[in-house]
Formats: structure tokens, sequence, C-alpha cells
């Protein structure tokens, strides 16, 4: 674990319900579990509880942790933590944060189909500019029938916890919702509130595409060219989820020709370097990786975890368990 997570994960109430179940190892946190503290510590563990930079539990790893019983995984993706060797002969529990990283992202992503939606972004940076001279109120859109959320046709491409969480979020508003997600039936859809599609049918119907696709061989690049050149005019792409979903060539290109409007919050790559045309685009909208928990967010995931390593401890079932067959659905 980085040494500077527990400042924004833990305050006094967390390290008071960790010490009330657990003896807590000196020296927490470790950021190295291959120096001496850090191989004593792994050891002597029975659990790890650990977030983003915790050290891959690789084989030769494993070996030094006769005694670990359970990794409670602070945050979203298992990948790195817990890869393909970690599966071959272990029976540790692993458990994830992600059902609570989802609600941030979901939320996020939600504010963003809205605001996209009325090209926010694009009329304050024109707000600004003409200092108050091009307008107010509904006369901005009076010619524009693509500006506006009423009945606005959001499709949702991966049924992933965030996925499942913006339908709900879309549901209760005036959208009409299609999915495409190959591990979801069409009777799983229309319980979420959506109607299932497929891939490409969904990117030319809808007004607006939300990405929440796990990273998997088969899921690269799935928004190329011709995928985006299926979309509307006017349409808005949205990825909250990974980079590795989008081919970016392609993407700039549609973007350039300003047809497409975009909200990137996980560019490929991360950060895009800083001569990318992408910063200056007034279609696109660029935030840095904030979708997910941020500030006093991160308590969520911190909870989480601590409530998984209580469940534990108690006996309990856990609410949040990763097993191997899950990767090809997780991010």
């Amino acid at each position: 674990m980085r040494k500077e997570l527990p400042e924004g994960f833990f305050g006094p109430p967390e390290w008071a319900r960790l010490k009330a179940v657990t003896d807590i190892i000196p020296g927490f946190p470790y950021a190295n579990v291959d120096d001496p503290s850090g191989a004593a510590a792994l050891a002597e563990a029975d659990i790890l509880l650990g977030a983003w930079g915790a050290p891959s539990l690789t084989r030769e790893r494993l070996s030094r942790a006769p005694r670990l019983r359970m990794v409670a995984y602070a945050a979203a993706s298992v990948r790195t933590v817990a890869p393909a060797e970690f599966w071959e002969a272990s029976d540790i529990l692993v458990t994830t944060a992600a059902s609570a990283m989802a609600v941030p992202v979901a939320e996020f992503t939600f504010a963003a189909i809205i605001m996209c939606g009325k090209d926010v972004f694009r009329l304050r940076d024109d707000h600004r500019k003409e200092r108050g001279a091009g307008g107010f109120g509904s006369r901005r859109g009076l010619n524009l029938p693509h500006l506006g959320n009423h009945a606005r046709r959001v499709g949702i491409v991966g049924a992933s916890r965030i996925g499942r969480r913006v339908i709900e979020m879309l549901a209760r508003s005036k959208f009409e919702i299609a999915v495409y997600d190959p591990f979801l039936d069409a009777r799983e859809a229309v319980a979420l509130g959506a109607v299932k599609m497929d891939l490409h049918d969904l990117l030319a119907w809808a007004d607006t595409v939300s990405l929440h696709a796990p990273i998997l061989p088969e899921t690269h690049h799935m928004i190329g060219a011709r995928e985006l050149s299926l979309m509307a005019d006017h349409a808005v792409l949205i990825n909250t989820a990974r980079g590795w979903l989008v081919d970016h060539d392609a993407l700039l290109a549609e973007a350039r020709s300003g047809r497409l409007r975009v909200l990137i919050d996980t560019p490929d790559p991360e950060p895009l370097p800083t001569d990318s045309p992408f910063y200056d685009l007034p279609n696109v909208v660029l935030t840095p990786h904030i979708a997910g928990a941020l500030g006093n967010e991160l308590k969520a995931l911190s909870d989480l975890a601590i409530t998984e390593i209580e469940r534990f401890v108690g006996g309990l079932a856990p609410l949040h368990p990763v097993r191997e067959d899950d990767l090809d659905r997780m991010a």
C-alpha cells in the first residue's frame, strides 16, 4: 500500500474499528513487502488490507505468506493485486470495494449525461468569451433540437456495477435507455429498465453513449472508426470506464470534424500528452480521472473493506467476494 493512502482513507473511527477486531502489525502501511520489514510483516499476516499500489500477490510472495487467509481490497479492480498465478492454488478470500467505488462513478456519469445533454461546458465557454452578449436561457437552444434531456436516448455499453447504477438513475427520469452487454439477456435488461440492443444498433440509436465495459482482450478498441461512424450527428460519447475501450486515433478524427461531442475521464494514454489536440477541441471535455472516489468519498472504500474484515473475523459470509471466474466481467 502506498504510504500516503491512510491519510485519505483512515481516520480515528476507521483505526478504532480495525483495532477492535484485529492486531495491526506495527509499521503499517507497508509499501514494499520484499524488503526486510515488509517481508516480515507479510510472513506474519492473516489479513492483508490493501488499495492502489498494493503489491501483486505472485506465487513467490504467496510462498512467503503462510498465514494469509484474506485480502480485503479497499479499491475496485483486483487484477493487479491478484494476478492469474494467485488463483492457481490459493484458497485465500479476496473482497473488493468495487461496489463502493461504483457509487461516485455512477453519480458522475449521470451528471455528465445531464450536463452534456445541454452542452453545458461549451455554452459556459461561449458565455465566458461573450460576456453575456450571446443571449440567455432557452434562446440559446431554440434552433438546436439536439440539445436537452427530454426523452433523450441513452445507450449504456456494459451492464457492470456502474452501468447498472447509471441505468437505475436514468430510469427515474424521462430518458429512453438501451444497454449492450453480451452477458445480459433481454429479460434482465427490461428488469433494469432498459432495452437490450446489439452494439451497432445501440450506437446508431442513441443520443448519448456511456461506456462501462471491463478491460478484456475482446473489449480493446471496441469503439473504433466503424462504431463512431454509426453515431448520429451531435451525439455524445462519455467514457468514465477505461481508455482501453476506445480507438483514440479514430475518436480524434471524429472530434476534429466537430460531428460528435465527447467527455473523456479516462483517456488512452493516461494522462494524454501535453500536446494532444483533445485539450483544445471545443466539443471535447477532458476531466483528469475524477469520476471515481475523490476526497471524502475515499472513506466509503475503507468502510467497506473494514466491514469485510469484521465479517471475516466474526465468521460471517463476505458481502463482495471475488472469484477467479468473476474476472471475465470485472474492470
